[in-house]
């Protein structure tokens, strides 16, 4: 009867939280600047790396358009979110999410694409042109890019095509005479499309996207994330994680790192008038 009862203390022992696997769930969304195949190839890489420093089941997630992803981060759906400034400190504000990190030694800027071999060589020549957006509250692309205009006093008709990859074929295919964006997403283009289009006008750098946490997510967690970030950040090995996504590394974040973007009082905005 020995024997049993030691089988039994092992059973009881290898079945203790103490010997359990961490399986922490998280969602990890991603704005969707892009097509959900390309942002899962590009992110998920990264996301692996989080799961394996951390232990805790992080999932991928993203939305079919930027105005379904905000709707979403409204709802406090994800535990982990990658967001333009303007989402985050309208749902900062509103729904409590905390930055926890951002690109390192990066600003984010606006630019304004034609059609490489387009007519138009100034803005004043956009003058009562249809121009692609990503989405209404899209920071860079779409709220920088058309109040600049609007402070020109360049009439436009803003059209929305839900991602930047959508604004750059649009504008590459010619059914829009220009188009917002940013420079990582046009430099993330395959060559064969960027090399058809030409940058117009860019904007003066901001703080950019920022990797938020839910406010229910415990110190602990953050910490833990944040510490695998860093250590990517500084792993020579895994660089070709961070080339994925565009990123040169991670740095700690605090929510007045977005101090510039609330200056521009966008913020207690519901939806920008465009």
């Amino acid at each position: 009867m020995r024997w049993l009862a030691k089988f039994l203390l092992l059973g009881l022992l290898v079945n203790t939280p103490a010997f359990a696997v961490n399986t922490k769930a998280l969602t990890f969304a991603v704005v969707p600047q892009q097509s959900a195949k390309k942002l899962a190839e590009n992110w998920q890489p990264l996301i692996d790396y989080i799961t394996k420093s951390t232990g805790f089941e992080v999932n991928f997630k993203t939305a079919k358009d930027i105005p379904t992803f905000e709707a979403n981060l409204a709802e406090g759906k994800y535990d982990i979110a990658y967001m333009n400034p303007y989402h985050f400190v309208v749902f900062n504000d509103s729904v409590g999410y905390r930055a926890l990190a951002r690109q390192r030694d990066k600003k984010l800027q606006g630019l304004i694409v034609v059609p490489k071999d387009s007519s138009v060589k100034t803005l004043d020549d956009l003058s009562g042109s249809e121009v692609a957006f990503p989405a209404p509250a899209a920071f860079a692309a779409t709220i920088i890019t058309s109040a600049h205009l609007r402070m020109k006093n360049i009439a436009f008709v803003p059209r929305y095509v839900n991602s930047h990859d959508s604004v750059y074929l649009a504008v590459q295919r010619g059914f829009f005479d220009a188009g917002g964006g940013i420079v990582r997403t046009l430099e993330g283009l395959p060559t064969n499309i960027k090399k058809e289009l030409r940058v117009l006008w860019k904007s003066k750098g901001y703080t950019p996207h920022a990797l938020a946490t839910h406010p229910k997510m415990s110190p602990s967690d953050r910490q833990a994330i944040l510490n695998a970030l860093l250590a990517l950040s500084n792993d020579s090995s895994n660089h070709w994680i961070l080339q994925g996504i565009g990123f040169n590394g991670f740095t700690a974040s605090q929510d007045s790192d977005w101090n510039d973007v609330r200056a521009l009082g966008i913020a207690s905005l519901s939806r920008p008038h465009l």
